[in-house]
């Protein structure tokens, strides 16, 4: 008898933004006029196609990531949303977050998003420095970047997400940490605190820039940390901290290894069949071809192999603090674990892991050597 199919998400991806950030390998495009309209047809047919993969189950959260999504007017996000519900249908209490970027809050009106059905705001803040802000090539400033979060609270939003990066060019510890305090004096139910790093094909990786040194950047880590337990924040993921236990729901089920659907241009999926068969599906990049009618809206899909499904799982599953339960793994890989036992007993062995047999999870000493600890999973 097969396990039951995983959780299902569903993705949106709304691939314009005002300016191309010089650290960001995302799929994003800049455009003066936005065709909302031809756009949001498209992101309703590829649904439509995409609807039986479902196989039955109803969605737990909905992502509008970009991308600046809110450079779209709310009724475009009503319009999906309540198609998703009509098609597929919504759980009662699905999670819905939006992605927005200061210097486009002021376009949107967050009242009107809350109607719409969205009822987690994520603000990529990312600084509150106007001369690092600068040299990430942001468009907003440190004022716009908190009145962002003004507006939403404003309008009703009782779960935030701010993102925060650290260790940026020409940043100090101190300037680190002011950024850090500065979101937490914002009081959002959840921070995204994360490293800058430099990716392939951004003008970053062609240009790089002076960066923190590493032992600066591992303070910034510690005393980061240790600020954001202080003020009750609670780290969940490596780069996630919640308060009142407001996780990212959309997220703990990517990291949980579950299913979601991914529409619009660039957007991935990932389906679990009823054989347990797991497909990745990937939707044309490029806008101009996404619209095309003539092109098909999937561009590529392939089967995982079996033999990549332990670190695949564990890749995901090992970022969450307190990991997942063992019994996850079989029922979301179609594996049983004693594929990966030898290696979890021999992390447990050197205190990488902990050795609770209901648990996979890192250990206190493990969690901060991830990439270490996954390599003893390969092969």
């Amino acid at each position: 008898m097969c396990p039951p199919l995983p959780p299902l998400s569903l993705y949106v991806h709304i691939p314009w933004c005002v300016k191309k950030c010089p650290y960001c390998d995302f799929n994003s495009h800049t455009r003066e006029h936005l065709p909302v309209e031809e756009y949001l047809e498209a992101l309703l047919a590829d649904l439509e196609q995409d609807a039986s993969l479902a196989q039955g189950r109803t969605l737990g959260s909905i992502f509008f990531g970009g991308g600046t999504p809110s450079l779209f007017p709310a009724r475009a996000f009503a319009r999906v949303i309540d198609a998703a519900d009509n098609i597929i249908g919504l759980e009662k209490n699905a999670e819905i977050t939006i992605e927005a970027n200061p210097g486009t809050t002021e376009g949107i009106n967050f009242s009107e998003c809350l109607r719409a059905g969205i009822n987690r705001v994520s603000l990529g803040l990312q600084s509150f420095n106007d001369q690092h802000l600068s040299l990430l090539g942001r468009i907003h400033t440190g004022h716009q970047a908190e009145n962002a979060l003004h507006l939403a609270r404003d309008a009703g939003f009782n779960n935030i997400n701010v993102d925060i990066m650290h260790s940026l060019p020409q940043q100090s510890v101190s300037q680190a940490l002011d950024d850090l305090q500065r979101a937490i004096d914002l009081a959002p139910e959840h921070i995204s605190w994360y490293q800058l790093t430099i990716e392939p094909n951004t003008e970053f990786y062609s240009r790089p820039p002076s960066l923190p040194a590493e032992d600066d950047q591992i303070e910034i880590i510690h005393k980061g940390q240790y600020l954001l337990n202080d003020q009750a924040y609670q780290q969940y993921e490596v780069s996630a901290y919640a308060k009142n236990n407001q996780v990212a729901q959309h997220n703990i089920n990517y990291w949980q290894f579950g299913d979601y659907l991914g529409i619009g241009a660039g957007a991935h999926g990932k389906i679990t069949r009823a054989n347990q068969t797991i497909v990745r599906r990937q939707k044309t990049r490029l806008p101009e071809h996404y619209l095309d009618s003539k092109r098909p809206f999937t561009c590529a899909k392939q089967a995982v192999e079996k033999t990549q499904l332990p670190m695949e799982f564990l890749m995901n599953g090992l970022r969450l603090k307190h990991g997942v339960d063992s019994a996850l793994f079989s029922q979301r890989t179609g594996l049983q674990l004693e594929i990966i036992q030898p290696a979890w007993l021999r992390c447990q062995h050197k205190g990488l892991m902990q050795s609770d047999p209901n648990r996979l999870a890192a250990s206190e000493w493990g969690y901060q050597f991830l990439n270490s600890l996954l390599a003893e999973f390969i092969n």
